[in-house]
């Protein structure tokens, strides 16, 4: 039968079985599609596992990773089928190093136009998460070594699996790939993993990025606003301060835009009331901006209602239209 078909079999099998997989019949097609040599299939099957929480196919899932562990550019083009098999043996919290310590070094280089990629950062991010969920005692080190991996997804795995460590171990690594520099969404994990872990300490740092005191690899624009985005997501009382007094500095607009929204998503008292009274007194450029930004809380009827007040009192047509755009675009 030729290839095409039996995938085909495969995946129609499992859609038999996804409102139950866990029944006797569920688990036998899970069983049978994890033997299988169909990457695309056994990545659906390893996540039905996962939704079922069937721990006892752990093991049909660990000889499959391992099975897709050779020549895995032709057995598992893309690495699906080693990534949803990591993703549902972390989160059955299986813990034994080695999967994950395999997973955590693989690199699977795969030939596009002009060249290769490597399609397994991913993978490798996650299994980094599956070191620290199991306490793997050098897990440090395979997290700074994963801070300095080619990929800038993989980096951004090893910076979250540093933040979920909780490991104050981790705060050295960070700095230095901070201060090393990297692009602009590797550099804005590595902050809000710093202020997670100790944000105290790390609060000047994000500062001297925010205001381009240390020299990095990239664009002052893009340094800055990786801080921003690493402040707003914190949601630490003290970035909203900092995030104020930037965004009061500055003059590029599209960092004031971002400063604006980076408060907003704050989602703090002081910081509404910020929004509030720019919409209110503000100059018009500004207090459109803050009406954009206030935009992420539409769903909040009384707050909403709150910016149509303010908008309203201050008699002004073209930001009324704003606010009316802003209501059909986010209600509709």
């Amino acid at each position: 039968m030729p290839k095409s078909r039996k995938l085909e079999e495969s995946i129609a099998s499992l859609n038999q079985i996804r409102s139950d997989p866990a029944s006797e019949a569920g688990q036998a097609v899970l069983h049978q599609i994890l033997s299988s040599k169909y990457s695309i299939a056994v990545a659906q099957a390893a996540g039905l596992v996962a939704q079922a929480e069937l721990y006892a196919l752990i093991p049909d899932l660990v000889t499959a990773f391992d099975r897709f562990l050779v020549k895995p550019k032709d057995s598992d083009p893309g690495c699906l089928a080693k990534q949803a098999i990591a993703e549902t043996l972390y989160r059955l919290e299986y813990s034994d190093e080695t999967l994950f310590l395999k997973g955590i070094r693989h690199i699977q280089p795969e030939p596009v136009w002009g060249g290769t990629t490597d399609t397994a950062p991913r993978l490798r991010g996650t299994c980094a998460l599956g070191l620290v969920r199991m306490n793997f005692p050098q897990v440090m080190v395979e997290l700074g070594d994963l801070l300095a991996d080619p990929e800038p997804e993989a980096r951004i795995g090893a910076a979250r699996a540093i933040a979920y460590s909780e490991n104050d171990q981790g705060v050295p690594l960070l700095r230095l790939r901070v201060k090393v520099g990297d692009t602009s969404p590797v550099l804005s994990e590595c902050l809000l993993a710093l202020l997670q872990l100790a944000p105290t300490q790390s609060l000047p740092l994000v500062e001297d990025v925010l205001y381009a005191r240390t020299t990095m690899n990239l664009g002052t624009a893009e340094q800055a606003e990786a801080a921003a985005l690493a402040l707003s997501e914190s949601r630490l009382n003290e970035a909203f301060p900092i995030l104020r007094d930037w965004w009061k500095s500055i003059r590029d607009p599209q960092l004031r835009k971002t400063g604006i929204l980076a408060i907003a998503t704050l989602r703090q008292p002081d910081a509404i009331e910020f929004l509030l009274t720019q919409i209110a007194e503000a100059r018009p450029g500004d207090a459109k901006e803050a009406i954009a930004a206030m935009g992420i809380h539409v769903q909040d009827r009384a707050l909403w209602q709150r910016v149509r007040q303010v908008v309203e009192a201050r008699q002004d047509a073209a930001l009324r239209e704003v606010l009316e755009q802003m209501s059909r675009s986010f209600l509709s």
